[in-house]
Parts: structure tokens; C-alpha cells; sequence
């Protein structure tokens, strides 16, 4: 089977095209390494809650997880995570593809002023105060991911400037070479499906 790994920074558009494409094709499973993280930080006292990506038992744990999700899949499987150490991306990526997993990792890009935008507008500003989400460290990691995925061991990179949902995805499928079998959505159905999405990613 393979697995699709979307990178890109905070904003790029990872978790609307992951879902997108897993509808497009065939017995797809969108796995989100970001709930290993929420569940080793509900063990924790709030003051050791940091990056989840720096412990070590959350990289293992993903590619472990990933690989038997690879062993046991009947369809494509696609990872949407924010991923810029180039240790940790060995650690994940680089352990399975050294198991011999088609992996196939593929970075949505997109301008810094894009990226504040998408993030400044990703939840209302009544909704955020009501829920308490705050973008703000999503907001400062900009700088950080846009130079750190530019390098070329990131892979191949996919443009989401000026792109719709569904372009997006169709690129991203012609740049890790999969088919898709399922045809584009109506414009209502899409923004249905898109505000389901991001109800049910966010994060308290």
C-alpha cells in the first residue's frame, strides 16, 4: 500500500486537502500523527505540555503506527502533518522508507502573506474568543517552516497560491502519482464538506 505524507506549514492547507483527497479516492484513511501528540500531553501535568514533536516516544510511536497501518491497509493512507527537523523527519519518514513502506511525501507551499491570512481567518474572531483558539504560535512558527521546507530534502512541493481546494488536490495526486476515481464535488457540497472538516479539527 502507500502512504502519502502532506507537509507544509501551519496554514498550507494540510487537513482540508488530506480529507479531500481521501474522498477522491479509493478505501483512503486520513491518519493525523497530531492525535498521538494530544493523547501523550493529556498524560501530562500542564507545565511539561511543549512540542510533543521533541519527545521521543511520539516520533516512534507514529512510525510505528503508521507501519502497521501500512501492513494492514486496503487503501492509500494519508498523513497530514507539519514536519521541519530534519531529524525528526528521518526518525518518521526516513524509518519507513528504510522498512521498505511506499512512502510518497509531498509539501504544500505557500506565501508567508497567504499563510497569515489563512491563519488569521481560519476561526472567526467570536468563535475563537468563545472557544479560547488562539493562532498566534501557529502565526509565529511562519518564518520558521517556510525556510526549513525549502530545502530540498522536503520533497517535491506543490504551489496553493490562488489554487482551489480541488486543483490543489489534483496536483498533489499527479505529484505522488496516484489516481483519482471520484470527480470534483459541487461548490455547495465542497464548502459542507470543508466546514465539517474544520469543526471537527479543532483544538482546545
Amino acid at each position: 500500500m502507500v502512504i502519502i505524507w502532506l507537509n507544509g506549514a501551519f496554514g498550507s492547507g494540510k487537513t482540508q486537502t488530506a480529507a479531500a483527497l481521501a474522498r477522491r479516492m479509493c478505501d483512503a484513511h486520513v491518519a493525523d500523527p497530531e492525535l498521538v501528540g494530544h493523547a501523550i500531553h493529556s498524560m501530562l501535568p500542564p507545565a511539561q505540555r511543549d512540542d510533543f514533536q521533541d519527545r521521543p516516544q511520539w516520533r516512534s510511536a507514529v512510525a510505528e503506527t503508521l507501519a502497521q497501518a501500512d501492513r494492514d491497509a486496503v487503501g492509500p493512507i494519508i498523513v497530514p502533518m507539519t514536519l521541519v527537523s530534519p531529524k525528526y523527519f528521518d526518525e518518521i519518514v526516513g524509518t519507513l522508507r528504510r522498512a521498505m513502506v511506499d512512502l510518497r511525501h509531498v509539501t504544500l507551499s505557500a506565501s508567508p502573506e497567504t499563510l497569515h491570512r489563512r491563519l488569521g481567518g481560519r476561526t472567526p474572531a467570536i468563535a475563537s474568543r468563545l472557544l479560547g483558539i488562539d493562532e498566534s504560535w501557529a502565526i509565529a512558527q511562519i518564518p520558521r517552516c517556510t525556510s526549513a521546507l525549502a530545502d530540498p530534502m522536503f520533497g517535491a512541493h506543490v504551489d496553493t497560491d490562488d489554487r482551489s481546494l480541488d486543483e490543489v488536490v489534483e496536483a498533489v495526486a499527479a505529484t505522488v502519482h496516484v489516481d483519482l476515481p471520484r470527480g470534483r464535488e459541487s461548490i455547495a457540497a465542497s464548502k459542507v464538506r470543508q466546514l465539517h472538516t474544520s469543526l471537527r479539527h479543532i483544538r482546545f
